[in-house]
């Protein structure tokens, strides 16, 4: 089993409309509202690419219901502690050019007692698995260091994905797994990473403070993956992108699955595009079909990268 810390739970809400014009009316379609939130959507991906999950998270009274029922419909376990302020909302309005632009609210703080059990209940379900993945934004009051502390403090591989503070804490700490994406890496290293030759540099960087498997995303570019055996890039271009929101984490399900099961980094950098292009050919944010994911695997491009 693979446990999940998604501990920032969301609603995420996706709307459609022809163009987008700020300070105008704008009309849309009714939205789509589903439960969101990056750990979400890693737990969903891991359950459809066969792995058992369990994912902890907030949620609040009015919508414990309908996040426990659509997720165990998912394959996902959802060990949902109790929030006693309301989840919040990202906003995510699709244009028909396919431009997507994301409003995320920001959560409140859920108080120490809850931020204890948030805690407790990882550690218990981590307890009984082979992996966990730390992914997202930390509630308000959290230390930006939790992530890098949870992956010192237990005897099993930890994925995280993280920015900002929670990320340098992270880097410092050698995880099994550390996945920025392009922006996230440029804030870490002080430096543009516009490039797969620029995450190249950075994620053999983060491989020698000590990361065992060192990976990079850089949107449509793809990914740079480096570990003890070496150092590999993959892309994959796809027409018909319908929406963007969320790939990233559905690359981290599929790239922490292929890993999970042995599999060396080349195999898994080719999951994990595929998965973050399955999403984007979808609709709904954050979700993959497991048939799309089987027929865009083999057309992933992989290139080694030597020094």
């Amino acid at each position: 089993m693979i446990t999940v810390a998604g501990f920032n739970s969301a609603i995420d809400r996706l709307v459609d409309l022809s163009t987008l014009h700020p300070g105008a009316v704008n009309r849309c379609t009714p939205a789509d509202e589903r439960p969101g939130g990056k750990g979400v959507h890693v737990a969903q991906t891991l359950a459809v690419l066969g792995m058992p999950v369990t994912l902890v998270g907030l949620c609040d009274d009015s919508h414990a219901a309908e996040f426990s029922e659509r997720l165990r419909l998912r394959g996902v376990d959802f060990r949902a502690v109790r929030s006693p302020v309301p989840l919040r909302q990202c906003l995510a309005i699709r244009e028909t050019n396919g431009r997507m632009t994301e409003i995320l609210e920001r959560s409140d703080d859920p108080g120490d007692d809850t931020r204890f059990v948030l805690d407790q209940v990882l550690r218990h379900w981590a307890g009984e698995s082979e992996a966990v993945v730390c992914t997202g934004s930390l509630p308000p009051g959290f230390d930006p260091g939790y992530y890098a502390k949870v992956a010192g403090d237990l005897a099993l591989p930890c994925a995280i994905d993280a920015s900002g503070d929670a990320l340098r804490a992270a880097a410092d700490a050698s995880p099994w797994l550390l996945k920025p994406n392009a922006a996230e890496a440029a804030d870490l290293v002080g430096a543009p990473v516009s490039t797969l030759a620029d995450a190249a540099v950075v994620a053999r960087a983060l491989h020698a403070r000590g990361v065992r498997h060192a990976v990079l995303t850089l949107g449509g570019l793809g990914a740079v993956g480096v570990d003890e055996q070496g150092a590999w890039q993959a892309s994959l271009s796809v027409d018909g992108v319908r929406n963007t929101v969320g790939s990233g984490d559905c690359f981290l399900g599929g790239l922490v699955a292929a890993l999970v099961r042995g599999e060396g980094m080349a195999d898994a950098l080719r999951l994990a595009v595929a998965c973050g292009a399955a999403n984007a050919l979808g609709d709904e944010t954050g979700f993959v079909r497991l048939d799309t994911v089987d027929g865009l695997r083999p057309l992933v491009r992989l290139e080694p990268l030597v020094k």
